[in-house]
């Protein structure tokens, strides 16, 4: 039996480049929350739910969590986005678009990969509730001590 060996140039991995009018996707989650983002070129409009952002997101400190990416990658106003977000509450949910946006610019331009995994956005955020244990009144309050 005849073993066939290829050469490793011939193995070498081509990576497909998106087309630069396409839309790029990607999910981002924090908590419960799910964030399903598609990016594509454009003058910075931001879509959630079919809302407004500036109007889902009324806190200042949620829009500055959502610009994050944009302003670190000196992309912003060059990309519109349009977002679908369940589940968790609004600092989750905004949480996971940001981690959605840096996936989804990360694909976009591959360029920006490194820069914004050492600002920690492309990493998703483990922590979650504690759950509450029996026998305590929360996860680790006890319930109140009387000595008679």
């Amino acid at each position: 039996m005849a073993v066939i060996i290829k050469k490793t140039a011939e193995l070498k991995a081509t990576v497909a480049k998106p087309a630069k009018t396409l839309k790029t996707y990607a999910t981002g989650r924090r908590k419960d929350a799910v964030a399903r983002v598609w990016i594509k070129p454009g003058s910075g409009k931001v879509s959630v739910n079919n809302r407004d952002w500036e109007s889902y997101f009324a806190r200042p400190a949620l829009r500055m969590i959502i610009n994050q990416p944009f302003s670190v990658a000196q992309r912003a106003g060059q990309y519109d986005i349009i977002c679908t977000i369940m589940g968790g509450g609004l600092s989750g949910q905004a949480g996971a678009l940001r981690h959605g946006i840096s996936r989804a610019l990360a694909s976009y331009e591959p360029d920006l990969h490194s820069l914004l995994k050492s600002n920690g956005f492309l990493t998703r955020d483990s922590r979650v509730v504690e759950r509450k244990k029996y026998g305590r009144a929360k996860a680790r309050r006890r319930f109140q001590f009387s000595k008679r």
